[in-house]
Protein backbone atom coordinates (compact mmCIF):
# COMPACT_ATOMS: atom_id res chain seq x y z
CA UNK A 1 0.00 0.00 0.00
CA UNK A 2 1.43 3.50 -0.68
CA UNK A 3 0.31 6.38 1.33
CA UNK A 4 0.19 10.30 1.26
CA UNK A 5 0.16 12.54 4.69
CA UNK A 6 -0.76 15.97 4.99
CA UNK A 7 -2.75 18.12 7.53
CA UNK A 8 -4.51 20.69 5.63
CA UNK A 9 -7.68 19.95 3.12
CA UNK A 10 -6.66 19.34 -0.58
CA UNK A 11 -7.91 21.57 -2.43
CA UNK A 12 -9.24 24.14 -0.46
CA UNK A 13 -8.13 27.94 -1.18
CA UNK A 14 -4.80 28.51 -0.11
CA UNK A 15 -1.15 27.95 -1.05
CA UNK A 16 -1.24 24.71 1.34
CA UNK A 17 -4.48 22.83 0.10
CA UNK A 18 -3.28 23.50 -3.62
CA UNK A 19 0.14 21.79 -2.45
CA UNK A 20 -1.13 18.94 -1.36
CA UNK A 21 -3.95 18.38 -3.97
CA UNK A 22 -0.92 18.64 -6.47
CA UNK A 23 0.77 15.84 -4.36
CA UNK A 24 -2.15 13.47 -4.48
CA UNK A 25 -2.84 13.96 -7.99
CA UNK A 26 0.99 13.10 -8.56
CA UNK A 27 0.88 9.96 -6.82
CA UNK A 28 -2.06 8.43 -8.04
CA UNK A 29 -0.62 8.82 -11.15
CA UNK A 30 2.82 7.60 -10.40
CA UNK A 31 1.86 4.67 -7.88
CA UNK A 32 -2.24 4.19 -8.26
CA UNK A 33 -4.30 3.25 -5.64
CA UNK A 34 -3.17 5.71 -2.87
CA UNK A 35 -4.60 5.63 0.94
CA UNK A 36 -4.40 9.12 2.34
CA UNK A 37 -3.86 9.85 5.99
CA UNK A 38 -5.09 13.52 6.55
CA UNK A 39 -8.53 15.04 5.94
CA UNK A 40 -10.82 14.42 2.75
CA UNK A 41 -10.14 16.07 0.03
CA UNK A 42 -12.14 18.95 -1.87
CA UNK A 43 -12.98 16.42 -4.20
CA UNK A 44 -12.60 12.71 -5.82
CA UNK A 45 -9.21 12.50 -6.90
CA UNK A 46 -8.44 9.36 -8.74
CA UNK A 47 -8.66 6.09 -6.41
CA UNK A 48 -8.21 7.38 -2.80
CA UNK A 49 -9.03 6.19 0.24
CA UNK A 50 -9.05 8.55 2.76
CA UNK A 51 -8.47 8.16 6.29
CA UNK A 52 -9.34 10.92 8.10
CA UNK A 53 -7.65 11.60 12.00
CA UNK A 54 -9.69 12.16 15.22
CA UNK A 55 -10.81 15.61 15.51
CA UNK A 56 -9.12 18.22 16.25
CA UNK A 57 -5.94 16.51 15.21
CA UNK A 58 -5.12 18.30 12.18
CA UNK A 59 -6.41 21.73 13.21
CA UNK A 60 -4.31 24.07 14.94
CA UNK A 61 -6.07 27.04 15.34
CA UNK A 62 -7.83 27.59 18.96
CA UNK A 63 -11.28 29.64 18.64
CA UNK A 64 -10.89 33.48 19.40
CA UNK A 65 -12.64 33.09 22.27
CA UNK A 66 -10.27 31.36 24.34
CA UNK A 67 -6.93 32.51 25.48
CA UNK A 68 -4.80 30.13 23.67
CA UNK A 69 -5.59 32.19 20.45
CA UNK A 70 -2.51 34.43 22.00
CA UNK A 71 -0.20 31.28 22.01
CA UNK A 72 -0.94 30.15 18.31
CA UNK A 73 2.81 28.65 18.22
CA UNK A 74 2.06 26.64 20.53
CA UNK A 75 -0.95 25.23 19.56
CA UNK A 76 0.05 24.74 15.45
CA UNK A 77 3.04 22.34 17.78
CA UNK A 78 0.52 20.68 19.78
CA UNK A 79 -1.46 20.08 17.01
CA UNK A 80 1.42 18.66 14.53
CA UNK A 81 2.23 16.65 17.70
CA UNK A 82 -0.83 14.92 17.95
CA UNK A 83 -0.94 14.42 14.19
CA UNK A 84 1.93 12.94 14.04
CA UNK A 85 1.38 10.43 17.12
CA UNK A 86 -1.66 9.42 15.12
CA UNK A 87 0.19 8.82 12.32
CA UNK A 88 2.88 7.19 13.72
CA UNK A 89 -0.15 4.46 14.96
CA UNK A 90 -1.35 3.55 10.95
CA UNK A 91 2.03 3.76 9.41
CA UNK A 92 2.19 0.08 9.71
CA UNK A 93 4.32 -2.85 7.60
CA UNK A 94 2.05 -2.77 5.29
CA UNK A 95 3.09 0.76 3.79
CA UNK A 96 5.44 0.04 1.03
CA UNK A 97 5.76 4.10 0.26
CA UNK A 98 5.07 7.27 1.65
CA UNK A 99 4.75 10.84 0.87
CA UNK A 100 4.48 13.19 3.86
CA UNK A 101 5.01 17.16 5.24
CA UNK A 102 6.90 18.24 7.83
CA UNK A 103 5.72 19.27 10.88
CA UNK A 104 3.50 15.71 11.13
CA UNK A 105 6.44 13.81 10.32
CA UNK A 106 8.39 12.97 13.30
CA UNK A 107 6.90 10.53 14.96
CA UNK A 108 6.16 8.38 11.70
CA UNK A 109 9.99 9.24 10.33
CA UNK A 110 11.92 6.76 12.42
CA UNK A 111 9.45 3.87 11.97
CA UNK A 112 9.35 4.34 8.41
CA UNK A 113 13.59 4.51 8.31
CA UNK A 114 13.78 1.18 10.35
CA UNK A 115 11.57 -0.70 8.16
CA UNK A 116 13.66 0.64 5.37
CA UNK A 117 10.46 2.17 3.96
CA UNK A 118 10.83 4.43 0.86
CA UNK A 119 10.11 7.63 1.62
CA UNK A 120 9.70 11.96 0.48
CA UNK A 121 9.65 14.75 2.98
CA UNK A 122 7.81 17.43 1.72
CA UNK A 123 9.09 20.94 3.14
CA UNK A 124 7.25 23.43 1.49
CA UNK A 125 9.21 26.54 2.82
CA UNK A 126 12.87 27.34 3.19
CA UNK A 127 14.81 26.09 6.31
CA UNK A 128 12.45 26.18 9.37
CA UNK A 129 15.32 27.67 11.54
CA UNK A 130 15.60 30.65 9.03
CA UNK A 131 11.93 31.09 9.04
CA UNK A 132 11.56 31.63 12.49
CA UNK A 133 14.56 34.38 12.24
CA UNK A 134 12.38 36.00 9.79
CA UNK A 135 9.91 35.94 11.80
CA UNK A 136 11.31 37.07 14.89
CA UNK A 137 13.26 39.76 13.59
CA UNK A 138 10.40 41.25 11.83
CA UNK A 139 8.34 41.32 15.42
CA UNK A 140 11.46 43.25 17.35
CA UNK A 141 11.18 45.56 14.58
CA UNK A 142 7.64 46.24 14.39
CA UNK A 143 6.27 44.94 17.77
CA UNK A 144 6.22 45.91 20.92
CA UNK A 145 6.62 42.03 22.90
CA UNK A 146 8.37 38.61 21.70
CA UNK A 147 6.44 36.97 18.79
CA UNK A 148 4.38 34.05 20.36
CA UNK A 149 3.28 33.02 16.51
CA UNK A 150 5.12 29.98 14.24
CA UNK A 151 7.02 28.48 14.34
CA UNK A 152 8.27 28.06 17.89
CA UNK A 153 11.51 26.90 18.76
CA UNK A 154 10.31 23.50 19.85
CA UNK A 155 8.44 23.22 16.54
CA UNK A 156 12.43 24.32 15.07
CA UNK A 157 13.81 21.86 16.69
CA UNK A 158 10.81 19.24 15.35
CA UNK A 159 11.22 20.05 12.05
CA UNK A 160 15.38 19.68 12.19
CA UNK A 161 14.69 16.44 13.19
CA UNK A 162 12.52 14.87 10.58
CA UNK A 163 15.19 16.56 7.64
CA UNK A 164 17.85 14.71 9.82
CA UNK A 165 16.02 11.84 9.30
CA UNK A 166 14.33 12.04 6.06
CA UNK A 167 15.90 10.25 3.39
CA UNK A 168 14.77 12.38 0.20
CA UNK A 169 13.52 16.01 1.00
CA UNK A 170 11.46 17.97 -1.88
CA UNK A 171 10.88 21.28 -2.20
CA UNK A 172 9.76 23.83 -4.92
CA UNK A 173 12.37 26.25 -5.54
CA UNK A 174 16.11 26.04 -5.63
CA UNK A 175 16.05 28.84 -3.29
CA UNK A 176 14.57 27.30 -0.69
CA UNK A 177 16.97 24.04 -1.70
CA UNK A 178 19.87 26.69 -0.81
CA UNK A 179 18.17 27.83 2.42
CA UNK A 180 18.38 23.78 3.91
CA UNK A 181 21.69 23.61 1.85
CA UNK A 182 23.34 26.43 3.97
CA UNK A 183 21.75 25.07 7.51
CA UNK A 184 23.93 22.05 6.95
CA UNK A 185 21.58 19.77 4.99
CA UNK A 186 22.85 17.41 2.45
CA UNK A 187 22.46 18.25 -1.24
CA UNK A 188 22.16 14.56 -2.07
CA UNK A 189 19.26 14.26 -0.17
CA UNK A 190 16.98 17.22 -1.74
CA UNK A 191 15.25 17.38 -4.85
CA UNK A 192 14.26 20.32 -6.57
CA UNK A 193 10.33 20.24 -8.14
CA UNK A 194 8.35 23.30 -8.76
CA UNK A 195 4.53 23.80 -8.12
CA UNK A 196 2.05 23.37 -10.89
CA UNK A 197 -0.69 26.24 -11.53
CA UNK A 198 -4.10 25.58 -12.79
CA UNK A 199 -3.68 27.94 -16.14
CA UNK A 200 -7.61 27.35 -17.19
CA UNK A 201 -8.63 28.64 -13.35
CA UNK A 202 -5.97 31.50 -13.45
CA UNK A 203 -5.99 33.07 -16.61
CA UNK A 204 -5.88 36.57 -18.27
CA UNK A 205 -9.06 38.59 -17.52
CA UNK A 206 -10.81 39.53 -21.01
CA UNK A 207 -10.66 42.94 -22.02
CA UNK A 208 -8.03 43.73 -19.21
CA UNK A 209 -5.65 45.05 -21.87
CA UNK A 210 -8.19 47.84 -22.80
CA UNK A 211 -8.44 49.41 -19.53
CA UNK A 212 -6.41 53.11 -18.97
CA UNK A 213 -7.50 54.11 -15.77
CA UNK A 214 -5.07 56.53 -13.70
CA UNK A 215 -4.85 54.53 -10.39
CA UNK A 216 -1.97 52.11 -10.51
CA UNK A 217 -4.04 49.38 -8.57
CA UNK A 218 -1.79 46.54 -6.51
CA UNK A 219 -2.99 43.63 -5.07
CA UNK A 220 -1.54 41.64 -2.03
CA UNK A 221 -2.93 38.10 -1.38
CA UNK A 222 -2.11 36.06 1.24
CA UNK A 223 -2.15 36.15 5.23
CA UNK A 224 -1.67 38.99 6.83
CA UNK A 225 1.76 37.72 8.72
CA UNK A 226 4.55 39.28 9.32
CA UNK A 227 6.31 36.22 7.25
CA UNK A 228 4.62 38.14 4.04
CA UNK A 229 6.21 41.46 4.55
CA UNK A 230 3.04 43.36 4.46
CA UNK A 231 4.57 46.38 6.96
CA UNK A 232 6.93 47.02 3.45
CA UNK A 233 4.12 47.39 1.49
CA UNK A 234 2.60 49.51 3.47
CA UNK A 235 5.40 51.88 4.39
CA UNK A 236 6.81 52.08 0.61
CA UNK A 237 2.77 53.20 -0.44
CA UNK A 238 3.50 55.87 2.82
CA UNK A 239 6.79 57.19 1.58
CA UNK A 240 5.98 57.36 -2.13
CA UNK A 241 2.79 60.00 -0.88
CA UNK A 242 0.69 59.63 -3.86
CA UNK A 243 -2.86 58.84 -4.38
CA UNK A 244 -2.39 57.35 -7.79
CA UNK A 245 -1.57 53.79 -5.92
CA UNK A 246 -4.24 51.87 -4.36
CA UNK A 247 -3.31 48.76 -2.50
CA UNK A 248 -6.64 45.52 -2.20
CA UNK A 249 -5.50 42.66 0.24
CA UNK A 250 -7.16 40.28 0.16
CA UNK A 251 -6.86 36.84 2.54
CA UNK A 252 -6.72 36.14 6.11
CA UNK A 253 -6.51 38.50 9.06
CA UNK A 254 -3.85 37.03 10.64
CA UNK A 255 -3.14 37.14 14.70
CA UNK A 256 -4.16 39.89 16.83
CA UNK A 257 -0.41 41.50 16.64
CA UNK A 258 -0.75 41.56 12.33
CA UNK A 259 -4.50 43.03 12.98
CA UNK A 260 -3.47 45.93 15.18
CA UNK A 261 -0.50 46.57 12.95
CA UNK A 262 -2.23 46.70 9.84
CA UNK A 263 -4.75 48.84 11.50
CA UNK A 264 -1.91 51.19 12.64
CA UNK A 265 0.22 51.25 9.48
CA UNK A 266 -2.64 51.22 7.08
CA UNK A 267 -4.51 54.14 8.40
CA UNK A 268 -5.06 57.45 6.12
CA UNK A 269 -3.39 55.05 2.83
CA UNK A 270 -5.34 54.23 0.05
CA UNK A 271 -6.30 50.38 1.08
CA UNK A 272 -8.77 48.14 1.66
CA UNK A 273 -8.73 44.61 2.96
CA UNK A 274 -11.06 41.49 2.90
CA UNK A 275 -10.71 38.24 2.82
CA UNK A 276 -12.20 35.95 -0.21
CA UNK A 277 -10.90 34.75 -3.58
CA UNK A 278 -8.17 36.30 -5.17
CA UNK A 279 -9.19 36.00 -8.48
CA UNK A 280 -11.41 39.10 -8.82
CA UNK A 281 -8.74 40.91 -6.82
CA UNK A 282 -6.26 39.76 -9.71
CA UNK A 283 -8.81 40.58 -12.92
CA UNK A 284 -9.05 44.27 -10.83
CA UNK A 285 -5.14 44.34 -10.52
CA UNK A 286 -2.31 45.81 -12.45
CA UNK A 287 -0.05 44.51 -10.39
CA UNK A 288 0.70 42.07 -7.41
CA UNK A 289 3.17 42.45 -4.89
CA UNK A 290 4.32 39.86 -2.12
CA UNK A 291 7.13 41.72 -0.42
CA UNK A 292 7.55 38.06 1.67
CA UNK A 293 10.68 37.28 4.05
CA UNK A 294 10.91 33.78 3.41
CA UNK A 295 8.77 32.37 1.06
CA UNK A 296 9.69 28.60 -0.22
CA UNK A 297 7.81 28.91 -3.38
CA UNK A 298 4.96 31.74 -3.26
CA UNK A 299 2.00 30.33 -5.15
CA UNK A 300 -0.13 33.66 -5.46
CA UNK A 301 2.73 35.59 -7.34
CA UNK A 302 2.60 32.31 -9.87
CA UNK A 303 -1.15 33.12 -9.61
CA UNK A 304 -0.91 36.01 -10.31
CA UNK A 305 1.77 35.76 -13.33
CA UNK A 306 -1.09 33.33 -14.94
CA UNK A 307 -3.42 36.06 -14.60
CA UNK A 308 -1.54 38.09 -16.56
CA UNK A 309 -0.17 40.58 -14.40
CA UNK A 310 3.50 41.60 -13.50
CA UNK A 311 4.80 41.17 -10.15
CA UNK A 312 7.10 42.96 -7.23
CA UNK A 313 8.41 40.20 -4.95
CA UNK A 314 12.16 39.78 -3.29
CA UNK A 315 15.06 37.93 -3.15
CA UNK A 316 13.60 35.53 -0.54
CA UNK A 317 10.64 34.12 -2.44
CA UNK A 318 11.40 31.09 -4.55
CA UNK A 319 8.75 31.73 -7.53
CA UNK A 320 10.77 34.85 -8.08
CA UNK A 321 13.27 32.51 -9.80
CA UNK A 322 10.21 32.36 -12.95
CA UNK A 323 10.64 36.74 -13.36
CA UNK A 324 12.44 38.84 -15.85
CA UNK A 325 13.62 41.67 -13.87
CA UNK A 326 12.02 44.52 -15.74
CA UNK A 327 9.96 42.41 -18.43
CA UNK A 328 7.60 40.64 -16.02
CA UNK A 329 8.00 41.94 -12.63
CA UNK A 330 10.77 43.61 -10.26
CA UNK A 331 12.80 41.46 -7.27
CA UNK A 332 13.55 43.61 -4.45
CA UNK A 333 15.66 43.15 -1.15
CA UNK A 334 13.18 41.62 1.87
CA UNK A 335 12.84 43.27 4.57
CA UNK A 336 13.62 47.09 2.87
CA UNK A 337 11.72 49.87 2.19
CA UNK A 338 13.22 51.84 -0.43
CA UNK A 339 13.61 49.57 -3.02
CA UNK A 340 10.14 48.39 -2.88
CA UNK A 341 8.95 52.11 -3.06
CA UNK A 342 11.47 52.43 -6.27
CA UNK A 343 9.94 49.36 -7.66
CA UNK A 344 6.23 50.71 -7.18
CA UNK A 345 7.51 54.41 -8.30
CA UNK A 346 8.60 52.65 -11.63
CA UNK A 347 5.61 50.79 -11.79
CA UNK A 348 3.46 53.73 -12.02
CA UNK A 349 6.00 55.53 -14.41
CA UNK A 350 5.92 52.72 -16.73
CA UNK A 351 1.75 52.48 -16.26
CA UNK A 352 1.04 51.85 -20.22
CA UNK A 353 3.88 48.75 -20.12
CA UNK A 354 2.11 46.75 -17.60
CA UNK A 355 -0.14 44.60 -19.29
CA UNK A 356 3.15 43.68 -21.86
CA UNK A 357 4.78 43.07 -18.79
CA UNK A 358 2.08 40.78 -17.58
CA UNK A 359 2.32 39.13 -21.17
CA UNK A 360 5.76 37.89 -20.99
CA UNK A 361 4.57 36.93 -17.04
CA UNK A 362 1.54 34.47 -18.50
CA UNK A 363 4.16 32.90 -21.06
CA UNK A 364 6.79 32.19 -18.66
CA UNK A 365 4.33 30.29 -16.12
CA UNK A 366 2.98 28.11 -19.47
CA UNK A 367 6.76 27.38 -19.63
CA UNK A 368 7.58 26.53 -15.91
CA UNK A 369 3.77 25.93 -14.46
CA UNK A 370 1.81 24.14 -16.15
CA UNK A 371 1.85 20.45 -17.40
CA UNK A 372 5.87 20.10 -17.23
CA UNK A 373 5.73 20.77 -13.47
CA UNK A 374 3.33 18.16 -12.92
CA UNK A 375 5.21 15.81 -15.15
CA UNK A 376 8.14 16.66 -12.94
CA UNK A 377 6.30 15.80 -9.78
CA UNK A 378 5.42 12.65 -11.10
CA UNK A 379 8.72 11.49 -12.13
CA UNK A 380 10.54 12.27 -8.70
CA UNK A 381 7.26 10.05 -7.16
CA UNK A 382 7.95 6.92 -9.46
CA UNK A 383 11.98 7.66 -9.15
CA UNK A 384 11.99 7.46 -5.33
CA UNK A 385 8.41 5.78 -4.44
CA UNK A 386 7.98 3.53 -7.58
CA UNK A 387 8.48 -0.31 -7.68
CA UNK A 388 10.54 0.27 -11.29
CA UNK A 389 14.35 -0.17 -11.18
CA UNK A 390 16.10 3.25 -11.84
CA UNK A 391 17.73 3.64 -15.27
CA UNK A 392 20.27 5.79 -14.37
CA UNK A 393 18.50 9.00 -16.62
CA UNK A 394 18.29 12.07 -15.32
CA UNK A 395 15.06 13.27 -14.36
CA UNK A 396 14.51 16.99 -17.09
CA UNK A 397 12.67 19.56 -15.05
CA UNK A 398 11.17 22.76 -16.00
CA UNK A 399 12.28 24.59 -12.94
CA UNK A 400 15.54 27.18 -13.49
CA UNK A 401 16.78 24.63 -11.07
CA UNK A 402 17.04 20.98 -11.04
CA UNK A 403 16.02 17.57 -9.68
CA UNK A 404 18.76 16.08 -7.29
CA UNK A 405 18.61 12.50 -7.37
Amino acid sequence: MNAVAYAVEPGRQGGLGQHAWQVLEACTAALGPLTAFGPPSASAIGTVTTIAPPSGSGSAWPSRLTWRRYLQGAAQLEADRRFGRWLATRIGPGIESCYLFTQIAGEALPELRKRHTKHILDNPNGHIRDFREAVQEEAGRWLSTRYPGHPSLSMVDRVEEEYAAASRIRVASSWAARSLCARGVDPSRISVVPHAVDLGRFSPALGAGARQAETLRVVFVGQLGLGKGFPYLLEALRRLRTERIHVEFVGATGDPWCRRLFKTLSAGLPVSAAPGDPRPAYARADLLVLPTLHDGFGFVVAEAMACGLPVITTDRCGAAEWLREGESGWIVPAGEIDPLAAALEEALRRRSALREMGTVARRQVERFAGESARHALRELVRLHLGTAVSTGAAVESPWPGAIER
